[in-house]
């Protein structure tokens, strides 16, 4: 009995001798390791921007010289949101429709989503604070979120191909090793590549395999076998001509090209040799109403263009009498839902499907969805964050925004259902047929918050099977004209929205006064709102007759000019 309490004592001391000696060199390795990070702050990657920077719906996003403590000080944040959902959490270095001089970086949560609200503004917080402060707000985070630092975090990181990329993807990778964490660098990726990446690895597989090869031969494999369901073309010709904008798109288009080879003709234009986004890509082709530089449009010719990292597509194309036809985000959500109404119907299968938009889209657009498609139709604030949000309420959300940044989500049950009767030999065969088609069909969509390229190849489809052209696309309805412009003013929080930005709440009489200038024009419609990266307040407005369009927006314009603190020259309108 006394050897055995003797025993248990000694087996006590020395447990206690080892928990002892491990709790210290647990506290240890922790002071090194915030002695390393409040080094790396105060030196190498110390605060020379004095500026406050703002995570948007699109991250951080500014000049590239003001970023070096910016993506430090991410890499550190990184880890700690891969603790608190114990989860793999990507990083992404790119501004994408910028010019070349910027950049940004954004955090991929674990399903692929954008960053969640609570931590955008823990994140704007962390990078303005001084260096400094820099350990001391990383323990107030830990302790404000329970955070158990003991978890072994893992990031994967990604960046476009801007000069200014790599050498902040260093400096990202440099608080994630700070700070311990694991670390995939996948190197240059698009945008949509680096949500895939994240997906597949946090779903061990089942959405996808987690390398960019699975990435290709998934979306491919997948086109390859719908578009080989389709023999009937018609007006369809399976040729297109594609503006890479000189980003990374390119890179995945030309291997698409490949891997389509004999299914699909891709020629490619602004493929790296010009500078990035100028002149040339979605954003610029949608606001400016043109076509792109270098891209040698012929009649009827459907022609794409994506932007700098391939999340935003637009299609367009020239007539016999050289005058531009845009095919935007509204008109590509259009295609998806009817298409995907249609495949259900004949499936007989009964899925909620719902479509969602911002405040930009065409008012022609949403009268076709409500009266013609009978789908239902959410509006939600522009940033894809808030329509995937939304998106996610049906058991089908198409979602895009007229910039055409979207994609299609599908909940697990839906896709459960659909491949069920896709293999049910007791139904008749043209609803298996269907099911099937949609089964394939999900597989070449990329889910994880919009991909421009997987877009475009869904579209392609669609048009293959209803053997269209772009010009028997476009007939599916008609937009009413309308302009974007924007007005530039001391400071973009002067203005705030309400109603998914439709309507200003501040400052006041700037909404009363839009509502005044819009009672003028036959189906007119205005909305105005900040940017989120830059002091401009963005003008939106539509109305029937495209004579008044210049007018219309050169009104509502001045009127923000006048009570929202403008500066610059004073926008004139036309007599």
């Amino acid at each position: 009995m006394l050897n055995n309490i003797a025993l248990k004592f000694l087996s006590f001391k020395l447990f206690s001798h080892f928990l002892t000696k491990n709790l210290k060199r647990t506290m240890a390795d922790s002071m090194d390791v915030f002695s390393i990070i409040e080094n790396l702050a105060k030196n190498q990657y110390k605060k020379v921007y004095r500026g406050d920077v703002q995570y948007g719906t699109a991250g951080f996003r500014t000049r590239a010289d003001h970023l070096d403590h910016v993506l430090y000080r991410m890499g550190l944040l990184t880890v700690l949101r891969s603790q608190a959902k114990k989860a793999v959490i990507g990083i992404m270095i790119t501004a994408s429709h910028n010019p070349e001089a910027d950049n940004g970086v954004k955090l991929v949560d674990p399903q692929g989503e954008m960053l969640e609200a609570s931590w955008e503004e823990i994140a704007t917080k962390f990078v303005n604070v001084d260096d400094d402060k820099v350990v001391s707000t990383l323990r107030e985070i830990i302790k404000q979120e329970n955070i158990d630092t003991s978890f072994p975090a893992s990031v994967i990181i990604g960046r476009d191909t801007r000069k200014s990329s790599l050498p902040l993807s260093q400096a990202a990778i440099a608080g994630i090793k700070a700070m311990n964490g694991k670390l995939q660098d996948f190197g240059v990726v698009t945008t949509p590549q680096l949500h895939y990446l994240v997906v597949c690895t946090n779903t061990n597989g089942t959405y996808g395999i987690p390398t960019l090869d699975g990435y290709y031969e998934k979306i491919s494999k997948a086109f390859k076998t719908v578009a080989g369901m389709t023999n009937d073309r018609d007006k369809y010709l399976a040729r297109l001509q594609l503006d890479a904008a000189n980003g990374v798109g390119s890179m995945a288009i030309k291997e698409f090209k490949t891997r389509l080879s004999g299914v699909l003709d891709i020629e490619i234009f602004n493929s790296g040799d010009g500078e990035l986004n100028l002149n040339c890509g979605a954003d610029y082709v949608k606001i400016q109403q043109v076509p792109p530089l270098n891209v040698p449009l012929q009649p009827y010719v459907r022609c794409v263009s994506i932007d700098g990292d391939a999340d935003r597509v637009v299609y367009y194309f020239t007539d016999d009498q050289n005058k531009f036809h845009l095919l935007d985000g509204d008109r590509i959500a259009i295609l998806m839902a009817a298409y995907l109404k249609e495949l259900l119907l004949q499936s007989h299968l009964d899925v909620q499907l719902g479509l969602v938009q911002t405040a930009y889209a065409n008012g022609s657009s949403t009268a076709y969805i409500t009266d013609t498609l009978k789908v239902p139709v959410a509006c939600v604030p522009t940033g894809v964050k808030y329509l995937h949000h939304k998106a996610l309420e049906f058991e089908i959300g198409v979602y895009f925004e007229a910039n055409g940044h979207g994609t299609v989500i599908f909940k697990d049950s839906a896709v459960q259902r659909i491949r069920s009767v896709a293999c049910d030999k007791s139904i008749p065969e043209s609803q298996q047929l269907a099911a099937r088609n949609l089964s394939h069909v999900i597989d070449v969509i990329n889910q994880t918050v919009g991909d421009a390229i997987s877009d475009m190849l869904v579209v392609e489809l669609i048009l293959r099977a209803k053997g269209w052209d772009a010009a028997a696309w476009e007939k599916m309805y008609q937009d009413l004209p309308c302009k974007q412009v924007k007005v530039k003013v001391q400071d973009r929080n002067a203005i705030t929205t309400t109603d998914a930005e439709r309507r200003c709440v501040l400052p006041k009489g700037l909404q009363e006064r839009i509502d005044e200038i819009v009672a003028k024009y036959s189906k007119g419609r205005s909305f105005v709102r900040p940017s989120g990266t830059e002091d401009v307040v963005r003008v939106y407005a539509e109305c029937e007759n495209a004579s008044d369009i210049e007018k219309f927006t050169a009104e509502v314009s001045l009127a923000v000019f006048q009570l929202a603190g403008g500066v610059g020259t004073e926008p004139v309108v036309p007599s």
